[in-house]
């Protein structure tokens, strides 16, 4: 297995678990602060790392009347706001336009489930060079997912996390 290094967090084999979490979408930026401030109390005192998760925007909604979250600016102005705890932060990128911006605020990019065997969008994220968490897409067999691993590294990224 190999080790990716997300600021001073490593995670691989023989490495301490690593809890990744935080609300689903950003519901406001109170929300999001209490949430991290708890989580981070809990970690603390069990010395375990933490990055803190939450989507700009969920893209994958059933209804178009349901919350998808504050969008790409807002969303990451508040995830800049976690950053300024020395909390990393990880988020899902829904498109192409999106990597760039992203990629100056999250310290993990999140390729979502749903567009995980969408290549334009895996090449990119891999490009930036940042450690990506590869969420597997409920239509593929888990050995299917050696297609997606191969898409990042060719584009010269080996920071992976499935």
């Amino acid at each position: 297995m190999k080790i990716v290094r997300i600021g001073d967090i490593t995670v691989g084999a023989g490495q301490p678990l690593v809890l990744i979490a935080g609300p689903c979408v950003i519901e406001s930026e109170a929300v999001v602060l209490e949430t991290m401030d708890r989580v981070q109390e809990i970690t603390s005192r069990l010395e375990m790392p933490f990055i803190f998760k939450s989507s700009y925007t969920k893209a994958n909604r059933s209804s178009i009347d349901y919350y998808t979250g504050p969008g790409l600016a807002e969303g990451l102005r508040i995830l800049q706001k976690v950053r300024g705890y020395g909390i990393p932060v990880l988020s899902d990128v829904h498109a192409v336009t999106e990597v760039d911006d992203a990629a100056e605020v999250l310290d993990v990019l999140q390729l979502p489930a749903h567009l995980s065997m969408q290549t334009d969008l895996t090449v990119a994220l891999a490009r930036v060079g940042k450690p990506l968490n590869i969420k597997k897409g409920q239509f593929l067999a888990p050995g299917d997912m050696q297609a997606v691993v191969r898409k990042i590294e060719s584009a010269g990224n080996e920071n992976i996390l499935l």
